[in-house]
């Protein structure tokens, strides 16, 4: 095998780890109430409005999952039986806390602010 292919090959087993770090997957199954994420625009949805954030954790750059976020531990005692979520929104980022800690660390720790917005529909107080 040819030196630069070899070169090519390993940059390519160093480079597979960072393109596919830090990928989330949102699961509205797990949830146990029906979940929907966006609605009419015409009709808004009908409910109290909420505004959650959770942390997730990853390990070398991204690749390891240590805390993953998750909108039913988040809502646990809203979400009852009668009840759904409308116009769900879900925003990821780095806050300059994370960023500070992915670059101190050099990517083995890298965390990130995921917020929940939207309608629990169906609530009674």
């Amino acid at each position: 095998m040819p030196r630069f292919a070899r070169a090519r090959a390993l940059l390519l087993v160093l480079a597979l780890p960072v393109l596919a770090a830090c990928a989330h997957q949102f699961d509205a199954r797990s949830v146990g109430v029906p979940v929907t994420m966006a609605g009419a625009n015409a009709q808004p949805a009908q409910g109290e409005r909420f505004e959650v954030t959770t942390r997730a954790v990853f390990l070398l750059w991204g690749t390891v999952p240590v805390r993953e976020p998750a909108l039913e531990k988040a809502l646990a005692a809203e979400l009852v039986d009668g009840t759904s979520v409308a116009d769900l929104r879900i925003r990821v980022r780095s806050r300059w806390s994370d960023v500070l800690i992915t670059g101190l660390t050099l990517g083995i720790i890298t965390p990130r602010a995921v917020t929940y917005e939207g309608v629990i529909v169906g609530r009674t107080r």
